[in-house]
């Protein structure tokens, strides 16, 4: 049995819809994830055993398995396989854990996991044709809404008022502009993009974060998603539309010194659950729960923790129900300023809290995704000095 440990992990910055990445294909942004993660590893690509890729909309330009297109056109040798897995938004993290779990069962020594989401050129849903085209038998089991009528309900449940889903949201901008004017993400690829004039420019931070937050302008804001209805969901506390890609590099803890490579930090718990399907994204509440029993912790013990802002009410009923400490929440900001690139944001944030841990002296780390239809994913890490 071996001890799958986190050797590297990068990502690139998310672009904003038609925005730095809109005429790059998914599968070289890919691509190019996966080639800055095996330059900054130093290991030999026929070193790895497996790949496997985080995607949600597997269609057109990510069809036909992007994960084995991607690490093809990345140089990465034809004998080593690969996989594209869909868990909805933690489709990303999915990967990190199953690749963890195949190094944890000796089955493989080095596997890279990654994900990638195009937004701008696979838009959501467009693999079944929109959302209208699910069986309608399943309305007959379960009440499936939108995932934005989900977020507004848990507003309705847990008395959350626009006022605080607008502060969250605000917060979680001013953190994000703060990291990325002090540059502190070392898990970020300086990427190649276009600027709208069409002129080449270098994306050194996520395109979508805005450096001047107008608390007036913020509160002004139409509803997003009920704009006849009473609700608090806007643009200013919902998740970005983004593009981007990520790759991590997970390998066994006794072959990696073996080969002079330093383990970064290694996992305490990998968990998925399933929740409420119209509720949606409350499951990770169970799924933080679940990882806290299995690692034998308390949410008190964890110094940086990564919870997926879908919408700032999914923070703030996780956060009401297990009593967290928002300031170690989302440190450097969120999906609310940086975007979710879907399939890639799970490998994102796990380069991210990795990157957080060491930048700070931190040692335990919390990353938990809420997922569409009611699923979370979840997993603590422990960072090795």
């Amino acid at each position: 049995m071996g001890e799958p440990v986190l050797l590297e992990a990068v990502r690139t910055p998310f672009g904003r819809p038609n925005g730095a990445y809109s005429d790059t294909r998914p599968d070289d942004l890919l691509a190019f994830a996966m080639r800055g993660l095996m330059a900054r590893a130093a290991i030999a690509a026929d070193q790895l055993d497996d790949c496997i890729v985080g995607c949600v909309t597997q269609s057109g330009e990510q069809g036909a398995n992007i994960a084995r297109l991607g690490m093809l056109l990345a140089g990465i040798p034809y004998t080593v396989p690969a996989v594209s897995v869909n868990r909805w938004c933690g489709s990303g993290q999915q990967a990190v854990q199953f690749a963890a779990a195949a190094v944890a069962a000796g089955d493989a020594d080095y596997v890279l996991a990654g994900g990638i989401e195009h937004m701008t050129r696979v838009p959501l849903y467009s693999d079944i044709g929109g959302l209208d085209q699910l069986d309608p038998a399943l309305q007959a089991r379960c009440e499936l809404v939108h995932q934005a009528e989900s977020g507004e309900r848990i507003a309705e449940r847990w008395a959350i008022s626009r006022q605080a889903a607008d502060a969250y949201g605000m917060e979680s901008m001013r953190r994000a502009s703060r990291a990325a004017t002090e540059r502190r993400h070392r898990e970020m690829l300086a990427t190649t993009g276009l600027m709208r004039s069409g002129a080449p420019l270098e994306l050194r931070r996520d395109e979508g974060i805005r450096d001047t937050i107008d608390p007036a302008k913020v509160a002004s804001l139409q509803l997003s998603f009920r704009p006849s209805g009473q609700g608090v969901l806007t643009a200013a506390n919902s998740s970005q539309i983004a593009d981007g890609a990520a790759a991590v590099l997970i390998g066994d803890r006794r072959r990696a010194m073996a080969d002079g490579l330093r383990p970064r930090a290694r996992f305490l718990a990998r968990v998925a659950v399933g929740d409420d399907p119209t509720l949606a994204l409350t499951g990770v509440i169970p799924a933080t729960r679940l990882a806290l029993k299995r690692a034998g912790l308390s949410l008190a013990d964890i110094d940086w923790i990564e919870i997926n802002e879908a919408f700032s009410t999914v923070v703030l009923a996780w956060a009401r129900e297990l009593g967290a400490d928002l300031n170690k929440v989302n440190p450097w900001g969120g999906a609310i300023a940086h975007g979710h690139a879907l399939g890639a944001t799970g490998a994102a944030l796990t380069a991210k809290m990795l990157a957080g841990l060491e930048a700070t002296g931190g040692t335990l780390g919390l990353l938990t995704i809420c997922i569409g239809h009611g699923q979370a994913t979840a997993m603590i890490v422990e960072r090795i000095d």
